[in-house]
């Protein structure tokens, strides 16, 4: 017998049901009858008093935050729900509500799609701002990045010049910064590379990556925050999918044929 399993059973009654009890043994919530907690916190105390975006921090990090934390994360969250049908996220969803499906496949569907290279830049971003901040030197670190890959994560975007997304959230962190929200070391970080590599800017991921590591997510977190804010585009256009009576819908129209690359 293992001492996880001798502590267990000394749970509960001290034998099976303690180590029954402990099987899903968890902080993040506590159900009984007429009992619901969140993180230890009566879920009818938080109702109607506190944003989905205070909940998120709750669940995630087991404390409230404040108001201006809340207001950051929630700007990041904002800024990522959706980039059109064209990002491969969204039109899978939309081809499958017209496979029959509901909208819970709809948008597992789409989530599923989200990642290394769709969906995966922020938390690869967060980790190239860690990696700057252990070494001290910005041209080095990025120069090892570059060495793998060509494309830097959380810089450059293959649709904008210049993402609109990118100046608005940035100056919240400064703002966050000036007041003493946030440190401002991974935004320092992220602008050393913007002038390392210019005239290639930040984009989306790279500008919500530094609300994540300023707020204190760890890496695999940005990714997981931005399947949150993203799972709310998918939702609504597989929802608008379902409304245009459309079935079977492909990737492309069926009038076009694809290429046949025996030709």
């Amino acid at each position: 017998m293992n001492e996880r399993a001798d502590g267990a059973r000394g749970a509960s009654d001290g034998g099976a049901a303690g180590i029954v009890a402990d099987w899903w043994g968890t902080s993040v919530s506590r159900i009984a009858p007429d009992v619901i907690e969140l993180r230890g916190r009566p879920v009818q105390e938080l109702i109607g008093r506190v944003g989905f975006a205070d909940i998120v921090w709750l669940m995630l990090r087991g404390e409230l935050p404040d108001e201006r934390q809340a207001a950051l994360l929630e700007a990041a969250l904002v800024a990522g729900v959706d980039h059109g049908p064209h990002a491969p996220s969204i039109a899978v969803a939309r081809m499958a509500i017209t496979c029959g499906v509901g909208l819970n496949n709809a948008v597992a569907t789409g989530v599923n799609l989200l990642g290394d290279v769709h969906g995966g830049a922020g938390e690869q971003c967060v980790e190239l701002l860690q990696d700057i901040l252990a070494s001290g030197d910005a041209v080095a670190t990025v120069a090892r990045w570059r060495a793998r890959d060509k494309y830097l994560p959380g810089f450059g975007h293959r649709f904008h010049t210049r993402d609109p997304r990118r100046d608005p959230l940035l100056a919240l962190v400064d703002a966050a910064v000036a007041e003493g929200v946030v440190a401002g070391l991974h935004l320092r970080a992220a602008r050393q590379v913007e002038e390392l590599i210019a005239p290639v800017p930040m984009n989306i991921d790279g500008a919500t990556a530094v609300i994540y590591a300023e707020l204190g997510f760890p890496a695999p977190l940005a990714r997981g925050l931005f399947v949150l804010s993203r799972s709310v585009g998918i939702l609504a256009h597989a929802w608008e999918e379902s409304g245009q009576g459309r079935r079977n819908k492909g990737p492309i129209p069926p009038s076009i044929l694809p290429t046949d690359l025996r030709a």
